[in-house]
């Protein structure tokens, strides 16, 4: 970072904005974020305008004086102007396919030696990509739009319970069709799961955030408390993938509270 830049981004850590500039700026990173622009020009872009924006505001003037347009057109117009970070973010993708397949690894274990069937890996997949389609897509356009907060936790919500819900009706699908099995065995089984556990470890301190370890034991204790009941297994996935579900909202509600509160 040049010396312009650290000045800028020193000058930016003291300006004082309404609650609307600040919303807008939040809203312009998120959309440009989802959108797969580098962070690097995000930040430049986003510190630039919050100086302009400052002094509009010194001067009286409302934030469509300064971008020009309505808060939606600049976003997409900026977002046009500015290349996508294709390496970055397939870097991005695999680590959230492969974050998300230790989880279910670590998962399998706690049952035994992991055996999947093609038709499970492929499901797997499918489930993953429509999952980081629909949250890149839910949060531009909540960002683009900024619907009310009712409308965003609907949103929120949808996201997260669509993975849920496909989970279930794949699982119906694997009944009726048979694809061959892989079988990895215990010492197999025991080296995926030392690697799985040390990718999730490592993912968490490069991303600084035990999200993904507190997940585990949302998804671990669930069925493992399940497991000594006398509920059908179908329903031990279900009620275990509620449970799941309600804790991570839980845990994503607190940690945004207390990041406000800082």
């Amino acid at each position: 970072m040049s010396l312009i830049q650290k000045e800028m981004k020193s000058l930016t850590n003291e300006l004082k904005l309404s609650n609307k500039s600040k919303e807008f700026l939040d809203n312009l990173r998120i959309y440009l974020f989802s959108s797969g622009k580098k962070s690097d020009e995000i930040d430049d872009i986003v510190e630039e305008l919050e100086i302009h924006l400052h002094e509009a505001e010194r001067n009286g003037k409302p934030i469509e004086k300064v971008i020009g347009k309505t808060p939606e057109a600049y976003m997409e117009m900026i977002s046009d102007e500015m290349i996508i970070d294709y390496r970055t973010w397939i870097k991005y993708i695999c680590l959230i396919i492969f974050g998300a397949f230790s989880v279910t690894i670590f998962m399998d274990l706690l049952e035994g030696n992991l055996n999947y069937s093609i038709l499970e890996i492929v499901e797997d997949l499918i489930i993953t990509a429509i999952f980081i389609a629909t949250v890149f897509t839910g949060f531009k356009y909540m960002s683009k739009n900024n619907p009310s907060k009712k409308t965003q936790w609907f949103i929120l919500f949808s996201i997260a319970i669509l993975p849920i819900a496909l989970f279930i009706g794949l699982m119906y699908v694997n009944r009726m069709i048979e694809t061959p099995i892989i079988y990895f065995g215990h010492t197999g089984s025991l080296i995926i799961g030392i690697i799985a556990i040390l990718f999730l470890i490592g993912m968490s301190y490069w991303a600084k955030t035990w999200i993904l370890i507190i997940l585990m034991a949302l998804l671990a204790l669930p069925d493992m408390i399940l497991n000594q009941t006398s509920l059908q297994h179908e329903t031990q996935l279900i009620v275990g993938q509620i449970i799941t579900l309600g804790g991570t909202v839980i845990y994503l509600w607190i940690a945004s509270k207390l990041e406000k509160s800082k």
